[in-house]
């Protein structure tokens, strides 16, 4: 039986104590796992509703602690239609469990790999979504740190679904503990500032969400190179273009987006509220053309991933919900979970250290793959410096 925490000294009346939670909830399947959680797809008993219910063990928070609550402090905080919901908070005598909204639809780029028919118009749709989430949380003082695809998950399986950001691991709210020099996030997506470790600030998220537009039009990312050191030093020079022929069809107008957001200088670089306003976003010159051919190409080679779980995951997803006959509609996400399967048989020959091998990657010879997954924390043999008490080991949680 659950009860509410009272007001206590430790601010913990947002609690609700339970002596077992397959009491509240029917678990399902496991949907995925981290350094020191675990997500699983869950009925609550009460009303049927599905829920993903994040599963940490106490003895895994020790020394983590101040991770954990300040995610919990973040996502108490937030309420936006484009931001994956915290809808309630559990604790045992062993375990804090985190009940979140399920979201079904899949990752971003396993969609846009699936459609027929993909356009600059579509990708700005999909940022425009991002930008409003994100101004959302700048709006309450949150920076999200960690913007990436991975993150940017679909509701449900519908051609029109909606966009959703989620995992706030490493999201910190502006004026709890100082100035924010952490450096954390995943290579690929981090602001110059960051890998500079200059003090920083909510900029950080637009240079990502930047970085993120540029895929999107591409498939492609915009920093990449097989030694460490040098993907650094192209991200701190802002050391990108806008490759032939790749981009022979995208509109100057998503070209001069792209180069707003990802200004090296943070000072100059574009806040969510200046990028909203930008005609390739709020006005009409975001073109209709057919670029799936190339952008899905590019995205399978780049972004080829060993995801047997993840392919798993979502298909457990869809059984159980045609189990519970929420809707017939939901069959489409889990051919797109054999998609993901299938394509790893398709995938391009791999080196040892996990990178795609391909010939004809724009400006990258043979190796074009960046692992978007790897953390900084993976780095720290080449910048030692980059350290921090609000990133420490929560960088390879769910």
């Amino acid at each position: 039986m659950a009860r509410e925490n009272g007001e206590s000294s430790d601010g913990s009346s947002w609690k609700k104590h339970v002596d077992d939670i397959k009491k509240i909830f029917d678990f399902k399947e496991v949907l995925g796992t981290g350094a020191f959680s675990e997500v699983v797809m869950a009925r609550e008993k009460a009303t049927g509703k599905m829920v993903a219910i994040k599963c940490i063990p106490k003895k895994a928070l020790k020394g983590k602690e101040t991770s954990i609550e300040n995610e919990i402090a973040v996502l108490r905080k937030i309420k936006h239609e484009n931001i994956v919901a915290l809808e309630d908070i559990y604790e045992s005598s062993n375990h804090l469990y985190l009940i979140m909204q399920l979201v079904s639809g899949g990752e971003l780029f396993d969609r846009i790999v699936e459609k027929g028919f993909y356009t600059e118009m579509d990708a700005s749709r999909l940022i425009r979504q991002v930008l409003d989430a994100v101004n959302y949380l700048h709006s309450m003082g949150i920076v999200h740190r960690d913007l990436k695809p991975e993150n940017l998950l679909y509701f449900s399986p519908h051609d029109e679904s909606k966009i959703m950001i989620s995992d706030f691991g490493l999201s910190k709210m502006e004026g709890t503990g100082g100035v924010m020099a952490t450096a954390c996030g995943t290579p690929g997506y981090v602001a110059p500032e960051v890998l500079a470790q200059k003090p920083y600030s909510k900029a950080v998220d637009c240079w990502s969400i930047g970085v993120i537009a540029y895929i999107l039009l591409c498939g492609y990312p915009p920093f990449y190179d097989e030694n460490d050191s040098k993907l650094f030093e192209q991200i701190l020079k802002a050391d990108y273009e806008f490759d032939a022929p790749y981009w022979d069809d995208i509109s100057d107008s998503a070209k001069d987006f792209i180069s707003c957001l990802m200004e090296k200088d943070p000072e100059k670089r574009f806040t969510c509220d200046q990028a909203l306003q930008h005609p390739w976003i709020a006005g009409d010159t975001a073109l209709c053309k057919n670029i799936h051919e190339s952008v899905s190409r590019q995205m399978r080679k780049n972004f080829a991933k060993s995801k047997w779980r993840q392919a798993f995951n979502a298909t457990a997803v869809i059984r159980h919900m045609r189990r519970l006959q929420l809707g017939t509609s939901f069959g489409s996400s889990l051919h797109s979970a054999n998609s993901v399967a299938s394509a790893q048989s398709r995938a391009p020959a791999k080196s040892h250290s996990g990178f795609s091998l391909s010939p004809q990657a724009p400006r990258l010879k043979r190796a074009d793959l960046i692992h978007s997954t790897k953390k900084l924390s993976v780095f720290s043999a080449v910048l030692n410096s980059f350290t921090g008490s609000d990133c420490g080991e929560y960088t390879n949680s769910v």
